[in-house]
């Protein structure tokens, strides 16, 4: 583990996550502060990178709140920070506890349940979609006489497009609201069940960093989407010159403001229907999938040091420092079944310097289960990130290193 640093300042990180998706989080902000962890595991990647932590139950809250008093007795700490979309809500608490600079607990609670935060987007007159709750399939349909089809069914508190089903025909609800139901049954905050209209159109995220209730869009995100009626992603792009931008900011920022967030980093997701744009959901934490990764290669902005910096009460530094662009795509199967070939041209990788990199994340001999069996937890084999100019370059070389990649699964009887 690290020393503790003199002079500089200790940040308390809540749940790290794993290293392949979140290793560059906690990376990025070892390298200004000092970190100590609350963590459901003993740390192993994490260790260089660490002055101490605290082993706990994170699905406890009674339990993270102890180990965060612990850490707050042994160490002077300045703030406290999670990019996990699942204890953004205990790490409100924590910080309140702690007498820390955060959101309030009831504003991230909003961020998390997408029914109060449509209720209070259309309080302030931010576009978003038609909505209803349903307990039950007859509920359900009750809501599709009223919205119509196509509509989409999802949790109402989940995250990872888990459970969430783009349904066109009447017949084919049962089917829908059962898959829904049981991604909603795995939250620990709300287990209900949303209908929504459906909003056609392509799909982006905006990244943003608020501080002291202004909130500034460092980038656009334009997402990919797998086969419907799911809504897995497959992959993303971040371009710094990108002008959609201009175009989407002032509703992503709107949105933040609507949900009452004052402070950190948001990953807002909208769709353009009929070139306007249209409001999914806000979540209070830098973007998963890589996605902060991607900014930093495409713009120079270090959005894990703008959220600690903002957990210590600082003003972050949002001077871009690149104008280039960014990919990432994630490889899925075919079929479902087992993991029987992955293989990457050596060759090619070793020569080509804007594949930045290419990592599994599923071994020879796995399984993996596509939707509706599994989800993105389940199906995805690894991704690969490239760099570009642009768009149009990046998403041409994503398609490049596409036909370099082999990966086979043999479909389970």
């Amino acid at each position: 583990m690290k020393r503790n640093s003199p002079g500089v300042p200790l940040v308390l990180v809540v749940s790290p996550g794993d290293e392949t998706y979140r290793g560059y989080c906690l990376e990025q902000v070892a390298a200004a502060y000092d970190v100590v962890l609350l963590t459901g595991a003993e740390p192993s990647w994490e260790k260089p990178f660490i002055v101490d932590h605290v082993v706990v139950d994170l699905t406890d809250p009674t339990a993270l709140l102890a180990g965060g008093r612990a850490l707050a007795e042994r160490h002077d700490l300045a703030g406290v920070l999670t990019w996990d979309e699942w204890n953004l809500v205990p790490t409100a608490s924590l910080a309140r506890a702690l007498g820390l600079s955060s959101n309030s607990v009831e504003v991230m609670r909003a961020c998390r349940n997408k029914a109060t935060a449509r209720t209070l987007f259309a309080r302030h007159g931010v576009p978003s979609a038609a909505s209803m709750k349903a307990r039950t399939l007859l509920e359900a349909g009750l809501a599709t006489m009223t919205l119509g089809f196509p509509a989409v069914i999802k949790p109402a508190a989940f995250a990872g497009s888990i459970g969430v089903i783009r349904v066109d025909r009447p017949e084919d609800l049962p089917a829908a609201f059962a898959f829904a139901s049981e991604g909603a049954s795995r939250s620990r905050e709300d287990t209900g069940v949303l209908v929504e209209e459906y909003l056609d159109g392509p799909e982006f995220s905006v990244e943003c960093v608020t501080h002291l209730g202004e909130t500034t869009a460092v980038a656009v995100t334009r997402k990919h989407l797998g086969p419907a009626p799911y809504f897995d992603e497959t992959g993303h792009t971040v371009d710094a010159t990108d002008p959609l931008l201009a175009q989407v900011a002032p509703a992503a920022a709107a949105a933040v403001k609507a949900l009452g967030l004052i402070e950190g980093v948001q990953h807002v997701e909208l769709r353009l229907v009929d070139g306007r744009p249209r409001l999914i959901e806000v979540n209070a934490r830098i973007g998963g999938d890589m996605i902060g990764h991607l900014v930093r290669l495409a713009t120079g902005i270090d959005l894990p040091r703008a959220a600690a910096d903002l957990a210590c009460g600082r003003a972050p530094d949002l001077t871009p420092t690149r104008r280039e662009a960014a990919g990432i795509r994630m490889l899925y199967p075919d079929v479902s079944g087992t993991l029987t070939g992955r293989q990457v041209n050596t060759p090619f990788a070793a020569h080509t310097p804007w594949l930045r990199q290419v990592q599994w994340i599923r071994e020879i001999g796995e399984k993996l289960l596509l939707p509706p069996e599994g989800d993105l937890f389940t199906a995805r084999a690894g991704f690969y990130i490239v760099t570009g100019r642009n768009t149009a370059e990046v998403t041409e070389r994503l398609d490049t290193v596409a036909d370099e990649i082999t990966l086979t699964t043999r479909a389970d009887r």
